[in-house]
């Protein structure tokens, strides 16, 4: 028999009015248990509320930016007495709730309409990895770019105090500048200044995505020597190409864009220039080169720029990396990637050609050594067999870790992606 069941704001300590950031179902939705429902974010931690149970949303009471409080009103689903008998009914010892590596999970409350019945709810646990912190601790080594895993704990068990986060910071700090690290940089704090004396101002505060961004641009602008080589490329036959493959498999509903072309040219000219692919170790006095191509695409979204990564390039062929850019896109923009796609890029490509510019530098994301960026296509004369004739070119920007690649090889890898990108057919070979 179905029933209607409220899903409760959980206990999740001392926090109170608590900022909702996103909401991941909405009335009509068929959703699993553990699946789930809307993020919150703590001053500890941002965590998931999951489905308690198999159901079907019937109303939503929250909204992103809603502020609530254990308790309150989340949503109704409609399931069976015997999907939720197992679930409402408090075990002796609540059972520890698995916390992944960066999003902590909230157990909700389920009540039925009428009366309403706590089901157990419990904190974070730590993660089956190396690191093992409080969400507090995970929260503030966040804030400071702080990989938790290169990090050794003093507390009981191991565990990683707020100590051993600053500890590891003013280590990194104190590197010499031939290191990995970010060297002993003396950087004045920025003057406060009340903006109000000199007009009307609103304050606007920064998405999820920028702030978590944010620390690590400015850590890798200010740790990594960049240099940008800038150059172009004749793509005037790639576009009749990306045209007639467009219209071909437009029925199939992939979009050919010249992105995917810049994927596959991107890789050749990594097989044929192996420093574009690798990282410095720790030291700083090692290059650990790597077998594999996987290439990281900026995305746009409306909170900020996301670099979902698509795996094994080289194993792929180009309408399938057209599907597969506009898959990962997609799900980035409607905020559906999980983090481990984001994870392991060799290298990272940046397009601005569908919005305009003629060169920028795009800032390197660690620990790759380089990134390019690409602005937009435009018609120039080129002067050909004793004449000017029009083509087709696409600026490129290209930034490199200087302590890896000097400027000649740079040069030369600019060279050879633009005369791959000018004569498609070298993609095969």
């Amino acid at each position: 028999m179905a029933e209607i069941k409220q899903v409760l704001m959980p206990d999740i300590g001392d926090s109170k009015d608590v900022p909702v950031i996103e909401v991941m179902v909405k009335a009509g939705d068929a959703v699993k248990a553990e699946q789930s429902l809307l993020t919150l974010e703590t001053d500890k931690a941002t965590m998931d509320v999951p489905a308690p149970f198999d159901g079907v949303v019937k109303s939503v009471s929250v909204k992103v930016g809603d502020k609530i409080s254990e308790g309150a009103l989340i949503l109704s689903m409609e399931t069976s007495a015997t999907e939720t008998s197992a679930v409402v009914s408090p075990p002796t010892t609540p059972a520890p709730v698995k916390e992944t590596a960066n999003p902590a999970v909230a157990t909700p409350v389920i009540a039925p309409v009428a009366t309403p019945i706590a089901a157990p709810t419990s904190l974070p646990s730590s993660p089956t990895g190396k690191a093992h912190a409080s969400p507090s601790i995970r929260h503030f080594a966040r804030e400071l770019g702080v990989d938790l895993t290169r990090v050794k704990g003093s507390g009981a068990k191991g565990r990683i105090t707020k100590n051993d986060v600053q500890g590891f910071v003013k280590a990194a700090l104190a590197q010499p500048q031939g290191g990995a690290g970010g060297g002993g940089l003396q950087i004045s704090a920025m003057p406060l200044v009340d903006f109000s004396r000199f007009g009307v101002i609103e304050t606007k505060p920064l998405s999820r995505i920028k702030k978590l961004s944010g620390a690590n641009l400015h850590r890798n602008w200010v740790s990594i020597p960049h240099i940008t080589q800038h150059d172009e490329a004749d793509i005037t036959e790639m576009e009749v190409f990306r045209k007639e493959l467009g219209e071909e498999y437009s029925k199939q509903g992939i979009k050919i864009t010249p992105l995917a072309f810049l994927l596959k040219a991107v890789v050749t000219a990594m097989q044929q220039h192996p420093d574009f692919n690798s990282s410095l170790d720790a030291s700083g006095e090692n290059l650990v080169l790597k077998k594999y191509f996987h290439i990281g695409v900026a995305v746009d979204t409306s909170d900020g720029l996301m670099v979902p990564v698509l795996r094994d390039v080289d194993q792929k062929g180009i309408v399938q990396l057209a599907k597969e850019l506009g898959e990962i896109s997609a799900k980035a923009r409607e905020k559906k990637l999980p983090a481990t796609a984001m994870q392991g890029g060799c290298f990272t490509i940046s397009s601005l050609g569908g919005i305009g510019g003629t060169a920028f530098t795009p800032i390197i994301n660690a620990p790759e050594v380089a990134i390019l960026g690409v602005s937009k296509a435009s018609i120039k004369p080129v002067f050909q067999e004793d004449k000017f004739v029009p083509r087709l070119m696409l600026p490129l920007s290209l930034s490199y870790d200087h302590r890896v690649i000097d400027g000649a090889e740079a040069v030369r890898f600019t060279s050879y992606l633009g005369k791959v990108l000018s004569d498609v057919r070298r993609l095969v070979l």
